[in-house]
């Protein structure tokens, strides 16, 4: 599977795993129920999944221009790490607003999920790709032009 169907299927299936756990983590973090979080939850989905996607197709573009194409342990990191630095910037206020706290108390809040995202992409990356194959981006040039 490649393209857009390739990336709408990531994204998806990325996001609404995702989703799930942040409704779930910021409601255990919080002290509050599930229903109090899950819109948040939504609203942080929305905006992920707008991100992930225009993320991806970037580092697709810088992948597919590199020398070595291959998808190493490295190179996953990179992906991973570098998509949850990029998405903090946009979550951090709006978790404060929303919950009516300041940025420091949204971090802090926000740092379990903080840490489990890049884990949780660097494997479902990783799975991902085990299930639908690799992209055309991390093919060796032969394979690709195929």
């Amino acid at each position: 599977m490649q393209g857009l169907k390739r990336k709408l299927v990531y994204v998806s299936l990325y996001e609404v795993i995702g989703m799930t756990f942040s409704a779930l983590g910021l409601a255990l973090l919080s002290g509050t129920s599930p229903g109090s979080t899950g819109p948040l939850a939504v609203i942080i989905t929305t905006i992920a999944v707008t991100w992930n996607f225009i993320y991806t197709s970037l580092f697709e573009h810088w992948e597919s221009r590199q020398k070595s194409r291959t998808r190493t342990v490295k190179r996953r990191i990179a992906h991973a790490v570098g998509f949850q630095l990029t998405l903090i910037v946009f979550l951090i206020p709006l978790i404060a607003w929303w919950m009516n706290i300041s940025l420091v108390q949204a971090f802090l809040l926000d740092l379990a999920l903080i840490i489990f995202i890049p884990c949780y992409t660097f494997a479902f990356n990783w799975l991902f790709d085990r299930l639908f194959g690799l992209p055309a981006s991390a093919l060796p040039d032969s394979a690709a032009a195929a």
